[in-house]
C-alpha cells in the first residue's frame, strides 16, 4: 500500500459535489445502500455486480430501530413494512420448555420487524432503480487501486472519486488492496430453510419468534421466525462436525426428533436449504486512499444479534453524510471510520461470544437498557427522523 494518493477533488462544496462520482463493487444491501445515499448527496454513481441479475437468496432476518430509519432514509421503508412480520414477543424454549418470554416493539423500547431476505432485497433494489442509479450486471469486479480505479474482468477499468468494496467476504477489492483481515469460522453453523406457512402453526404463540434448543446432548437448536403472512424461516443450527444434522437434502428424522414442537413444519421441508458455519470477518482498515469497504467486505458477523445488515446499511448511510463536510475523500474516510467503527466493532465482539458460548438458551434479553441492543436503538449518523 502506498502513502501517496492524489486525493482528488474537495468534497465540502456543494458545487464540487455534483461532479463526483463514484463506482461500487457489488450490488447487495450495502452497496445498493450506499449508491443511494451517495446519490441523494448529490453523487453520481455506477453499480458492478457479477451476476446475470439482482437477486437475494430465501432466508429470514430481523431489521431493527437502526435499519428501519436507514429505510426511512432511503425510501425503502414502506415497501418493506407492506410484506414484513412483527412479533410481539420473542420465546426461549428448551426441551419444550418456556424459559425466557421477551416483549419486542414500544414495550422493549426498540422496534423489531422479520422478513425475508429476497423482500428486503427488492425493496432497496427498487428504490435505487427508482433513484436512477446505474446497475450493470455480469460485471466482475476484480481489483481497485488506492487512487480511484475500479477494474473488472471484461469491461475493462473505471475511473471515480470514490471506489467502494461491497463485494461481500471474498472482497476482491479487499484483497486487491492487501489489507490484513482476522478471518475465524466457529464449531456451530446454521441451516437456512424458507417455508410456506402452515394452517396449524397460526395465531397464539406461533406469531412469536420462538428460539427452541433440543437437549443438551443433541446440540441442536431451531429458530422459528415468521417473516410473512404467508413464510417462515427456520435457522437449524448445530455443530459443524454433525453430518447428520448439516445434511442436504435436510435429514427431518433427526430435527423432528430434536424439536418435536415443530414436526409439522419441518415434515414440509422439500430439497431446500443450505448449510454455512458461522463466520467472522474484520478488515484492519475500512479504507485506503479513496477506496472504502461496506457491509461484510469489512466486517462480517455471525447472525446471533441480528445485526449484520443493520451494520452495513447504517456505515453506508453514515459513509455519505460524512462525505459532505471533508476536505478530501481520503480525510472524509479516515473519519467516518473513526466515528462508526467502535460500534460496529462491539456488534461483531457481542456476535462472536454469542456463537462461541450458546448462551441465547438461557434467554434473550431484549430491554431499552440492554448494552447488547444498544446498536439497534441506534439513530444512524444521516438518517431522517423516524416516521
Amino acid at each position: 500500500m502506498t502513502n501517496d494518493i492524489n486525493v482528488g477533488p474537495q468534497v465540502g462544496s456543494k458545487a464540487m459535489r455534483r461532479r463526483l462520482h463514484a463506482e461500487i463493487a457489488g450490488a447487495g444491501f450495502s452497496g445498493l445502500t450506499t449508491a443511494i445515499a451517495l446519490n441523494q448527496h448529490g453523487w453520481s454513481v455506477r453499480i458492478h455486480e457479477a451476476a446475470s441479475t439482482l437477486r437475494e437468496l430465501g432466508a429470514g432476518l430481523f431489521i431493527w430501530d437502526n435499519g428501519l430509519r436507514v429505510l426511512q432514509t432511503i425510501g425503502a421503508y414502506d415497501e418493506v413494512m407492506s410484506g414484513c412480520h412483527q412479533a410481539r414477543f420473542y420465546e426461549t424454549r428448551r426441551t419444550g420448555a418456556v424459559v425466557a418470554r421477551n416483549p419486542f416493539g414500544l414495550d422493549a423500547g426498540c422496534q423489531m420487524v422479520t422478513l425475508t431476505r429476497p423482500h428486503l432485497y427488492n425493496a432497496i433494489a427498487s428504490a435505487a432503480i427508482r433513484a436512477g442509479i446505474e446497475i450493470v450486471t455480469d460485471s466482475e469486479v476484480i481489483a481497485a487501486t488506492p487512487d480511484g480505479e475500479l477494474k473488472t474482468k471484461c469491461d475493462g477499468s473505471f475511473e471515480a472519486d470514490l471506489i467502494i468494496g461491497a463485494d461481500g467476504v471474498k472482497s476482491k477489492v479487499r484483497e486487491s488492496l492487501g489489507i490484513p483481515t482476522e478471518r475465524k469460522i466457529f464449531a456451530d453453523g446454521v441451516l437456512r430453510v424458507l417455508l410456506d406457512r402452515i394452517d396449524e402453526m397460526r395465531g397464539g404463540d406461533w406469531e412469536n419468534v420462538i428460539d427452541f434448543w433440543a437437549a443438551p446432548e443433541k446440540s441442536l437448536r431451531v429458530l422459528y421466525v415468521p417473516c410473512s403472512p404467508s413464510e417462515v424461516y427456520l435457522s437449524m443450527m448445530s455443530p459443524v462436525a454433525h453430518p447428520t444434522a448439516t445434511a442436504v437434502p435436510v435429514n427431518k428424522e433427526i430435527w423432528c426428533d430434536a424439536v418435536p414442537e415443530l414436526a409439522p413444519l419441518i415434515r414440509t421441508i422439500g430439497t431446500q436449504g443450505r448449510f454455512n458455519p458461522y463466520e467472522m470477518t474484520r478488515a484492519r482498515e475500512w479504507s485506503v486512499g479513496r477506496v472504502a469497504l461496506v457491509g461484510d467486505s469489512a466486517h462480517a458477523m455471525p447472525p446471533t444479534l441480528g445485526q449484520g445488515v443493520g451494520c452495513a446499511m447504517m456505515n453506508a448511510l453514515a459513509l455519505a453524510a460524512i462525505l459532505d463536510d471533508v476536505a478530501s475523500i481520503p480525510e472524509g474516510l479516515t473519519l467516518w471510520e473513526k466515528k462508526e467503527r467502535p460500534m460496529t466493532d462491539a456488534t461483531q465482539n457481542e456476535s462472536c461470544n454469542i456463537a462461541e458460548t450458546r448462551r441465547l438458551q438461557e434467554g434473550h434479553t431484549i430491554n431499552a437498557s440492554d448494552y447488547t441492543f444498544s446498536t439497534a436503538k441506534h439513530v444512524p449518523t444521516g438518517s431522517r427522523p423516524a416516521a
